[in-house]
């Protein structure tokens, strides 16, 4: 049995957090014995409490990269636990105590923002890359674009690898759920329906569709547009939309719950990010059968083919996704094969148990394919 001991500083469910929990809903039972070290209080404990993870709460870790309190308590943990593999996913803490306890230490990169010019000169480059390779035996990328920049700040290539997500698929929902949410959040019957499902930050791209839905709707194409999320931009948005005119075809219902009943009622997603790494909810609609337009951004068109399970617009170009949009308003058939073509690309690649099998694969390079502690 290999023992992981996974290392995560977030206190609510991002994406590192879903990602655990979908390695955690696939994982070889017969082979990995799985815990979690996590801040007290985290909303992630009763999943993973559920899923079968042994669970360590710590002071100090909390939303925190880098605490002394909590490298000290990590190390009092990793002892007592005695993994063969620590695995963190955003706790630099967890890194050092796990090779202060001499452990073989996993860093999983989820996001894909570009490092800073500062750490591609000297000495900032030569200190990072000290860090990373002191602090980590390999260091996960979830997409292509993660790796190269680790890789340009320094971080020698073979000590990387590209791993990127996958999901469970979403179950099919009772209709009366799915008009339940339709009536809840006001969506208009016969209006083809798009959804962008991500933090209001600027980074995902939300001013760019209210101009692409500007852009469309003056063509004469009728949309209904749901942003679901919450964050720092939730009122500007929403002022914005209605300075424009668009409150009837952009809705803002921040946080929806029960996402399973959201997917049946989109005909297609956007992802307009400026930043993105693997985007979890893009995967989760192709298993859905929803066709995207996505920005050219990150991971995102390691995961789309133009034409067949979506479209792929420039970043920040609005008038380009509204092209996008429109395309798949004027051509329902074509909407609908490439929606089917999303499933099965969704079932060839990206469900949580091959992603689960990747990681595995990996965690037996590492310890040499023995079977860990006894």
């Amino acid at each position: 049995m290999i023992k992981i001991l996974n290392i995560i500083s977030d206190t609510n469910i991002g994406g590192a957090g879903r990602v655990i929990e979908n390695y955690l809903s696939c994982r070889d039972e017969t082979k990995f014995d799985v815990a979690v070290a996590l801040p007290k209080g985290s909303l992630l404990t009763p999943s993973l409490k559920r899923l079968g993870a042994r669970i360590y709460e710590i002071d100090g870790l909390r939303d925190k990269s880098f605490d002394l309190k909590a490298v000290s308590a990590l190390k009092n943990v990793i002892r007592a636990d005695d993994p063969d593999i620590v695995h963190t996913h955003g706790a630099f803490s967890g890194r050092i105590a796990g090779k202060q306890c001499g452990k073989t230490v996993v860093v999983t990169r989820h996001s894909a923002f570009p490092l800073s010019p500062k750490l591609k000169k000297f000495p900032f480059k030569q200190i990072y890359t000290h860090l990373n390779v002191k602090y980590a035996d390999l260091i996960i990328a979830v997409s292509p674009v993660c790796r190269d920049y680790i890789t340009e700040a320094g971080v020698p290539k073979n000590m990387t690898a590209v791993l990127i997500n996958g999901v469970e698929p979403v179950p099919e929902v009772p209709p009366e759920r799915v008009q339940a949410l339709k009536e809840k959040i006001g969506v208009p019957d016969g209006v083809f329906t798009a959804g962008i499902i991500a933090r209001l930050e600027p980074y995902k791209g939300h001013a760019c569709v209210l101009e692409a839905v500007k852009e469309i709707k003056s063509s004469g194409h009728d949309i209904c547009v749901i942003a679901a999320g919450t964050g720092s931009l939730l009122e500007e948005l929403r002022e914005k939309t209605k300075a424009e005119g668009l409150s009837d075809s952009v809705l803002f219902p921040g946080f929806i719950e029960d996402t399973q009943a959201l997917w049946p009622l989109l005909d297609a997603q956007i992802n307009a990010s400026y930043v993105e790494a693997t985007s979890l909810a893009l995967l989760e609609g192709m298993s859905a059968g929803v066709p995207a337009a996505v920005s050219d951004c990150g991971g995102n068109p390691d995961i789309i083919k133009d034409g067949e399970t979506g479209f792929i617009f420039p970043m920040r170009d609005a008038h380009r996704l509204a092209q996008c949009v429109r395309a798949l308003i004027d051509d329902p058939d074509n909407t609908k094969r490439m929606g089917l073509n999303a499933r099965v690309e969704y079932e060839k690649n990206y469900t949580a148990r091959a992603f689960s099998r990747r990681l595995e694969k990996i965690y037996l390079s590492l310890t040499g394919g023995r079977d860990g502690k006894q």
